[in-house]
This record gives structure tokens, C-alpha cells and sequence, in this order.
């Protein structure tokens, strides 16, 4: 029996622009915020490529049928027109003509394979250029949480002239980390609409690898988390 439980990618388009809405009401100017807002626009792009992936692509199929119904058909002609021009049938001419009709069949059988293949090719690219931007940002909000050190939030004395700016009180902070650890999700929820539209090998591969990716980041955000949940104001 065939599983009816598939993720929406409508649902998660809302799910991000709601957090987009969250993360404005409490960080407006924030690079996380922005980065929130880039990433809206990624799943919505990525929406669309995948209703153009599990689509046939009608131009390239038909385009490939007729290049190989025309291979066949030009086998076919060559064959009949040597046999009709044939006057003796010694060994060697018959040997000399198989060998050249299995040399035609063979190149056929490469160009059918290349062909069929096509569609799959094109399809796996254009999946793995949107994957790439889900990875690069996840990437970004890594960079983002990166200086959201748990250990200084009541100790502002141990910054120097060149740490960041440590303006965000210890509830701001965790929100900001929260906030992080959702997007990381997010993203992986991207990536599976891919892995669960285009089941191809190097696809789901490549999903997997974001989704390793984003668990890694929201466990080592979760951690900052419980830092600072031990820490008294």
C-alpha cells in the first residue's frame, strides 16, 4: 500500500514565511532576518523547479523519439538497400555486412541510452544548483550564530577592542538561537521536497548530506541554548 504521508511544500513556505514574520518583530534590522527573507524566496523558487521536475518534459521526449525512430529508420533503409544492390552472398560479403549492422545497432543503443538519460540529467542539475544554495544557506546562518557566545553574556568585561558587539540581553539570545535551530530545520524540509519528488540516487544523496548538515548546526546551536538556560541573570 502506497504511503499518503508526503511533505507540503506549500505548508512549508508558510511555515518560513511565518518565522520570517517572527524574526522581524523582535531582530528588524538583524542579518538573520534578512537572510530569513533570502531564504523565503529559495523555497519559493524551489516550489516551482519541482513542479517543473515532475513534469514530463514534452519537447525533450518528443525530440529524443524522433532522433531515434530516424536511427532505426536509417538502419532499416541501409539494410534493405544493401541487400537489394547484393549480388553474390559469398562469406565475406555477409561477414563484412553484420559487422556493419551490429556497429550500427551498437552506436543506436549508445545514443537511445544517452537520449532516454537526458531528461534524468537535466533534472538532476537543476535539482543539485537549488540544493547548493540550501547548503550555502545553512552555511549563513552558522556565520550568523557564530558570535553568540552563551559563556559572555554577564561578563561584557572580557570583551577587547575587537570582539563584536554584545548588545542582546540573555532572552534575546536564546530567541535568536531558536530562531537559528528553526531555519537549520527548515532548510532540511526544502531539501526532502526534492529527495521526495525526484527520487534520483545523487539527489537524495545530496539531500542527505544537507540534512547531516543542518542536524549538526542545531545540535551545536542547541547546546548554546542550554548554556545559557544554566546561567543567572
Amino acid at each position: 500500500m502506497k504511503s499518503t504521508i508526503k511533505l507540503h511544500s506549500d505548508k512549508v513556505i508558510s511555515t518560513i514565511a511565518t518565522l520570517e514574520n517572527r524574526i522581524a518583530d523582535r531582530f528588524p534590522n538583524s542579518g538573520l532576518r534578512s537572510t530569513c527573507a533570502d531564504f523565503l524566496n529559495i523555497a519559493k523558487k524551489s516550489e516551482a523547479n519541482i513542479d517543473w521536475l515532475i513534469k514530463p518534459n514534452l519537447p525533450l521526449r518528443i525530440f529524443s523519439y524522433l532522433i531515434i525512430a530516424l536511427g532505426i529508420g536509417g538502419i532499416v533503409y541501409s539494410i534493405s538497400y544493401v541487400e537489394f544492390k547484393l549480388e553474390d552472398t559469398t562469406i565475406t560479403n555477409v561477414i563484412a555486412l553484420s559487422e556493419a549492422v551490429f556497429n550500427d545497432i551498437i552506436l543506436l543503443g549508445a545514443a537511445i541510452f544517452f537520449l532516454i538519460g537526458m531528461e534524468s540529467k537535466l533534472n538532476r542539475k537543476r535539482s543539485l544548483e537549488m540544493l547548493n544554495e540550501l547548503r550555502v544557506t545553512a552555511h549563513v546562518i552558522d556565520m550568523l550564530q557564530l558570535t553568540k557566545d552563551p559563556n559572555l553574556i554577564n561578563n561584557l568585561q572580557a570583551s577587547t577592542i575587537h570582539s563584536p558587539k554584545r548588545t542582546l540581553t540573555k532572552f534575546e539570545m536564546e530567541r535568536y538561537l531558536d530562531y537559528s535551530s528553526e531555519l537549520t530545520s527548515l532548510i532540511a524540509k526544502v531539501g526532502a521536497l526534492y529527495s521526495q519528488s525526484l527520487p534520483d540516487e545523487v539527489v537524495v544523496s545530496a539531500v542527505n548530506d544537507i540534512e547531516t548538515l543542518c542536524t549538526g548546526l542545531s545540535r551545536k546551536i542547541w547546546q548554546k541554548i542550554m548554556i545559557l538556560n544554566q546561567i543567572q541573570e
